[in-house]
């Protein structure tokens, strides 16, 4: 079942937003050739408690770290190591937030604590490294237009597949294939909520969501320069064009509100 938010929650998940866009914004400023991505992980873990949040993605499926680093071939959920980023290197960046952490029942990171759970989001950002290749640039520019496209179409009494042929439409224009296996979602009282947001219309399985006020989705357009094919990547947790082409990937939690949408993680 689609869950429908209520004032006081989406007000919390606003708040939880801003901390969420802040940190991600300072992660892009320091991804730079020579920087390890264990240390953006830390980074990123560091800022998320000093702001008054806890990392979601942290025990999250059994995944190790705060922070998502995806280079180049990689589309998601790239485990941060000793591995340094070098110039030309295309970087996604996914991050999740539970906010409040004192009203944290749901909270997989603590055990006795009491009061209503707090309230997730998640946003992605992709990021060239130094100097990056023209069709590199292109890909970002791509995959962040999709996003955008996509989020001034939200309003109540829209179908859903509307926006994933939107998405689709505006990759494959221009040259650039959508990733199938692997979705939007909606996000809020859990990370992963009902319902899936595939970014592609054709063929998709799932029933047709006629958009309503209070919603809060997870759209996320992953594009790849090459196939739509993907594989598991050797740390166990990554996926990975299966051709090794270069990937990008944006994501932001937004609210359907009475006359469109708002983002709740504005950079």
């Amino acid at each position: 079942m689609i869950s429908i938010k209520t004032p006081k929650e989406i007000e919390i998940m606003r708040q939880g937003g801003k901390i969420l866009a802040s940190v991600l914004s300072a992660l892009a400023k320091e991804t730079k050739p020579g920087v390890a991505t264990e240390w953006l992980n830390q980074l990123a873990e560091d800022l998320i408690f000093e702001k008054g949040a806890l990392p979601a993605f942290k025990g999250y499926q059994g995944f190790p770290s705060a922070l998502c680093v995806s280079i180049n071939e990689q589309i998601v959920h790239g485990l941060p190591s000793k591995r340094k980023i070098k110039e030309g290197d295309v970087v996604g960046l996914d991050l999740g937030i539970l906010f409040p952490p004192e009203h944290c029942g749901g909270c997989p990171f603590s055990q006795g604590c009491q009061g209503e759970p707090g309230m997730y989001t998640d946003a992605a950002i992709s990021v060239g490294a130094g100097k990056i290749s023209e069709q590199s640039k292109k890909l970002l520019q791509t995959t962040k237009g999709a996003l955008d496209t996509a989020i001034d179409l939200i309003k109540p009494s829209r179908k859903l597949s509307e926006i994933s042929a939107a998405i689709q439409k505006y990759s494959e224009s221009r040259g650039f294939s959508v990733i199938r296996e692997l979705v939007g979602h909606g996000v809020g009282n859990e990370l992963h909520e009902e319902p899936e947001i595939p970014n592609f219309s054709e063929g998709w399985p799932g029933k047709e969501v006629i958009l309503e006020e209070g919603m809060t989705l997870a759209i996320e357009p992953m594009f790849s320069a090459g196939g739509q094919g993907i594989k598991k990547g050797k740390d166990k947790y990554s996926f990975e064009t299966k051709d090794g082409s270069i990937a990008a990937h944006f994501e932001h939690t937004i609210v359907v509100t009475k006359d469109g949408c708002e983002i709740l993680t504005e950079i």
